[in-house]
């Protein structure tokens, strides 16, 4: 543990730039105890610096290790965490927007793993919304992959909210470790099974989710002719608040890989086109032949870093959103990353593996 009283500088605009520094620095900050000071948040957005999502995620992490945060306001580019011992116990964030919540649990996750006992987040606003993972990626994707490293949390859907009024909300239980173990993910496999969910919520046509997930369906045909794909159609009632659209599909290769497309409905866009947007998605994921999809990438840099040992994953190319995680992640604790290039003999494409000595960070409060 670093006790020295000099906060870490980190600077919030360099790279992508964006929420996901905020989020990093904040998770590392809280699991290391090094305080931190960030300027120049959003730096170069249309919107600079924090935005009520932000805001609330710093504050849940703020709670999270009884912390002190300065600068914590709307519109703030400066804002200094202190933080103090990691609380287990019940924690709430509400955006009061369409602020997603699977960004809010992206902050408080790998802090709560590292509490003395079990927590629950109760995390509000938008369950779907666009710029973020929807729920259902970070059940169904994120979730599976992140438990090789020895995370273990339950997530229950009490409510999906959508855009622009949000209203959903999650139940979150996170079981505390010890320490993270490192994981290996070279090998793709070949894909067995591709599923998903259309949906639509409040006063939306049924008919609407059964045109996304057809035309998703037909462009996956197009590319991937022998295997059975189900995409269900759903129209949600009691457990969605606002109107919505949206799919979400999933494919898994034989070695338990797993990757995504997912489209949000507009108004004034085909469903066909949100079906087809969310398929191409997916095929592109799959093309590459890497282990993770685009959005998983960034997303497991943080638990590679704190995890005992050393960690390999394939992917695609290498996103500004991973790089910018890498870089955060090097600042703030002692885990070396390398990305190599690999040719492959067989196809055109390339990949890279991403290899992490972690920094081993142990749980001091279990």
């Amino acid at each position: 543990m670093k006790m020295d009283s000099a906060a870490v500088e980190i600077d919030g605009s360099v790279m992508e730039g964006g929420g996901q520094i905020l989020r990093l620095s904040a998770a590392l900050s809280c699991i290391t105890g090094s305080a931190i000071k960030i300027t120049k948040i959003r730096a170069g957005r249309s919107t600079p610096g924090l935005r009520p999502q932000h805001l609330m995620g710093l504050q849940l992490v703020s709670d999270l290790c009884s912390g002190s945060l300065q600068g914590g306001t709307i519109g703030s580019t400066d804002i200094n965490l202190t933080p103090g011992k990691i609380q287990s116990g019940n924690h709430t964030a509400d955006t009061q927007t369409a602020g997603s919540v699977c960004l809010l649990l992206q902050v408080a996750l790998p802090c709560a793993l590292y509490a003395d006992a079990a927590s629950q987040l109760c995390l509000k606003g938008g369950t779907n919304a666009e710029m973020a993972p929807q729920i259902d990626y970070t059940v169904k994707v994120f979730k599976p992959i992140v438990e090789k490293f020895g995370v273990h949390f339950d997530c229950d859907i009490k409510m999906r909210g959508y855009y622009p009024k949000g209203g959903g909300e999650v139940m979150v239980t996170v079981n505390p470790v010890k320490e993270l173990q490192p994981v290996t993910l070279t090998e793709r496999g070949n894909i067995t099974k591709i599923h998903g969910r259309a949906f639509v919520a409040g006063v939306l046509p049924f008919k609407l989710a059964k045109d996304m997930s057809a035309a998703a369906v037909r462009t996956i045909r197009k590319e991937i002719k022998e295997l059975y794909i189900n995409i269900q159609p759903l129209q949600e009632k009691e457990k969605a608040y606002g109107n919505g659209n949206g799919i979400i599909i999933i494919a898994e290769s034989s070695t338990g890989c797993l990757f995504a497309g997912s489209a949000l409905g507009k108004k004034g866009v085909y469903a066909d086109k949100v079906g087809i947007e969310a398929a191409e998605m997916l095929l592109r994921n799959i093309r590459h032949n890497g282990c993770v999809d685009e959005f998983l990438q960034d997303q497991l840099i943080i638990f590679m870093a704190l995890a005992k040992g050393t960690s390999r994953i394939r992917t695609g190319a290498v996103t500004l959103h991973t790089q910018t995680a890498i870089h955060i992640a090097e600042q703030l604790t002692q885990a070396k990353f390398t990305i190599t290039k690999s040719e492959d003999e067989l196809s055109s494409n390339v990949t890279y593996i991403i290899e992490c000595q972690g920094s081993g960070v142990v749980n001091p409060n279990l």
